[in-house]
């Protein structure tokens, strides 16, 4: 398999993002294929762009995933947005096998979006901080400590691997296009978005001074 080579992305519906996947085996993760294939999940998910990429999105049930969550002036985040996000550079990296474990479960709500389902995005709330134990590409041992963004793409790609998409997890008011977001909402706080979303429904329940009957 050719080092640039862009991978195929499976979108939702395709059976293979809704089962769990299986381990990497030593012998697999020492195969030059799967050394290629890395190398190709990582081409392709700049190319997308995306800053996370797991194996099931590409057709293949691996408990695989590359990360890497670098400053793109394209992607228009200010260093203040990045740092109200808490939203660190993250060098390229691989994670084989994980387990993860949420060691802040303080909920923190951001848009989300998902390569296995473009044009989308809607609000998940993710727990703050997680710790992952994992295999690097070399099969060394990896302990991952995360905060903040980092954090919510080790959860979402992670998620990829049990056969989970965010949207399973995503406030359903708030999923919208992603390009209708942008028309409307880019430039809102997350506060102002929820607020506009629902700045015209009724209060839900029996009216102030009713009786049931």
């Amino acid at each position: 398999m050719p080092a640039k080579l862009l991978l195929p992305i499976v979108q939702l519906g395709d059976p293979v993002l809704r089962r769990r996947a299986r381990e990497v085996t030593a012998v697999e993760l020492a195969s030059p294929r799967l050394q290629e294939l890395i190398d190709a999940m990582r081409e392709t998910m700049r190319h997308a762009p995306g800053v996370g990429l797991a194996a099931p999105q590409i057709g293949l049930g691996l408990r695989l995933a590359v990360i890497e969550d670098v400053p793109d002036p394209e992607r228009g985040l200010s260093d203040e947005e990045r740092a109200a996000r808490e939203r660190d550079a993250v060098p390229f990296h691989v994670l084989v096998n994980p387990k993860l474990v949420r060691e802040d479960v303080t909920p923190v709500r951001h848009f989300e979006g998902c390569l296995s389902l473009t044009g989308y995005v809607g609000v998940v709330a993710r727990a703050r901080g997680v710790r992952v134990r994992c295999l690097d590409e070399h099969g060394q041992s990896r302990t991952i400590h995360a905060r903040g963004w980092y954090a919510r793409i080790l959860q979402h790609e992670i998620d990829h691997l049990d056969g989970t998409v965010y949207v399973d997890r995503v406030a359903t008011r708030t999923l919208m296009s992603s390009a209708e977001y942008a028309r409307h909402w880019g430039e809102a706080e997350l506060e102002e978005v929820l607020a506009g979303l629902d700045a015209d429904r009724a209060p839900s329940g029996p009216a102030p001074g009713s009786r049931p009957k």
